[in-house]
């Protein structure tokens, strides 16, 4: 058991203890809400159900809670794992409301700054700036004859976003109720949602150039333009629009911050608590059974791990007949893998001086597909995208806790395949030939940041590459993809994606429910718990807020 009051959850060796004997402590009637997984969706949930009076247990498989949004560190040095920028929170949003209620203590935003994104191809560099009418200015410079076109993209994403309301609304709503206006609330936004990025990109725009950067930040969800739903882009572009921010204490502070609203209710988060399966009595989830053998009971048992795995690995295969649940999982593919390059300096971020904006590198050719489907196919001479960020820099609080050092993190998408041949052998030992593989990939992915950024060559002081089997091994992920199921018309298409499932006392949330990312892990939270409670929860949080 862990005590988040008092023990660091960065330090593996305090809470890298034997497996629930503490567990003991605690009747295993006690906990109202079980909730698989400590992602932003888990912990949300958590926090949203203690703030309801609710004893929420949440079970994590990773020595570290917070999934994406948790750090680690290597001596002193310290980096994300999963949230590197988030938008939305800089004003008096809805997203921004939801983050405070859900926190003890607000959160602090750091602003990244007027230019969030820079985009690299090749040599010619292209900006994403903050606010709409900088934005359509900026690109109407550089792209006279697009401006109209630009124009109606940002109202596009507008529209989008309106719609995309009603959309995930309609998954939290009772049956009986959505026979009646459920496609009046899904039309909208599936007119979209069923159309690939490229298709409605080619209708606004006639440059080529202009199409490739505007879909520069695809990613963001792993989905290059033809085979991406627009929905997914224009989520992504909307909720940058205004700019990117980062929190102040780094990604961890998120996890510190909504851990002891959950405390203060009576529950717990457990790590290294893996989840062997999902208990069904009478058609009902009834609690879980861990690896270990422990079983824990409640009420209601929510899973945030992925639908694909709740389904297929977590649920009893009786279970997963009686629903047909695989074959309407059928159309449904994993998103992509990653691979994650942490470097450190022994250099402060403003003396190497490192910029605050995100780099997105792509090869001189304006085309995402082709640059995707010859780096599968090993013919493409480096990588489709690297994306280079900067926590040192967007960190007002990294030089307290770290002084006179820096760190970078690189990510770009890989092929699982190419690191299948060790699946299954030890992670930190898994053989020469593996250790060979990840070096010759950390040199070339230093090459990147080297030209790039040519002030940091010769002032590397360390480096560690991550791998999809290490998504795998700590996330649970089958084939180490980054951002659940791919961003694909199909995926959005299909309506048994929901938060509600056939099994009663059984809900679903995670990025699978709403779309990839922090803040569609976030959204997700509220959609499952307004169906658990066939209430609006937005709508719920605007009015204790206001009466605050």
């Amino acid at each position: 058991m862990v005590r988040l009051d008092f023990v660091d959850m960065e330090d593996k060796k305090k809470i890298a203890h034997s497996l629930f004997t503490p567990f003991k402590l605690r009747n295993e009637e006690e906990f109202d809400t079980i909730i698989i997984g400590s992602g932003i969706s888990g912990l949300a949930l958590a926090a949203i159900l203690s703030k309801e009076g609710q004893k929420v247990l949440v079970l994590e498989r990773h020595y570290v809670a917070g999934g994406c949004t948790h750090t680690f560190k290597r001596g002193n040095y310290e980096w994300d794992v999963g949230l590197h920028y988030v938008g939305e929170v800089g004003t008096d949003t809805e997203l921004k409301m939801i983050y405070d209620y859900i926190c003890d203590t607000p959160i602090e935003w750091a602003d990244i700054g007027e230019v969030y994104d820079r985009i690299y191809f090749g040599d010619e560099l292209y900006e994403f700036r903050k606010g709409a009418d900088e934005f359509v200015e900026y690109f109407t410079n550089l792209f006279p004859i697009e401006e109209e076109g630009l124009k109606k993209y940002i109202s596009l994403l507008n529209r989008v976003a309106k719609s995309a309301q009603l959309f995930y609304a309609e998954k939290a709503i009772p049956e009986f109720v959505d026979k009646i206006i459920g496609k009046w609330m899904r039309n909208s936004y599936l007119k979209y949602a069923s159309r690939t990025t490229q298709e409605v990109l080619d209708e606004l725009f006639i440059s080529s150039k202009l199409k490739a950067v505007l879909a520069a930040q695809f990613g963001d969800y792993g989905l290059p333009p033809s085979k991406s739903s627009f929905v997914m882009h224009a989520t992504v572009a909307h909720h940058y629009m205004e700019g990117g921010y980062y929190p102040v204490g780094g990604s961890r502070i998120i996890f510190k911050k909504i851990a002891p609203v959950i405390q203060k209710a009576g529950g717990e988060i457990f790590v290294n608590a893996e989840v062997d399966k999902i208990l069904i009595e009478g058609g009902e989830a009834v609690g879980v059974q861990m690896a270990s053998g422990q079983i824990w009971k409640a009420k209601t048992v929510i899973s945030t791990v992925g639908i694909e795995k709740t389904y297929k690995s977590l649920l009893p295969e009786n279970t997963q007949e009686k629903y047909g649940l695989t074959e309407k999982l059928k159309d449904l593919n994993p998103s992509v893998a990653y691979l994650g390059l942490y470097i450190g300096f022994k250099e402060t971020a403003a003396q190497l001086n490192f910029p605050k904006s995100n780099f997105w590198i792509f090869p001189p050719e304006y085309d995402h597909d082709k640059n995707m489907k010859d780096f599968a196919e090993h013919t493409l001479d480096g990588f489709p995208v690297v994306y280079i960020s900067f926590p040192s820099a967007k960190d007002p609080d990294f030089e307290q806790r770290h002084p006179g050092i820096s760190t970078i993190e690189i990510v770009t998408p890989v092929e699982y395949s190419s690191f299948s041949p060790w699946e299954g052998s030890p992670w930190k030992n898994r053989g020469q030939k593996y250790d060979d593989l990840k070096e010759k990939i950390s040199q070339q992915l230093l090459a990147y940041l080297y030209r790039y950024l040519p002030q940091t060559k010769g002032k590397v002081d360390f480096y560690e590459l991550s791998t999809p089997l290490s998504t795998k091994h700590f996330q649970g992920y089958p084939n180490g993809e980054m951002y659940g199921l791919e961003s694909s018309p199909a995926r959005f298409k299909n309506r048994f994606i929901k938060p509600r499932t056939p099994i009663k006392g059984l809900f679903l949330a995670g990025q699978d429910i709403v779309c990839s990312g922090v803040g569609g892990g976030i959204m997700s939270a509220i959609i499952c718990v307004s169906a658990m409670k066939n209430t609006n929860y937005v709508s719920k949080i605007a009015r204790q807020k206001k009466r605050a």
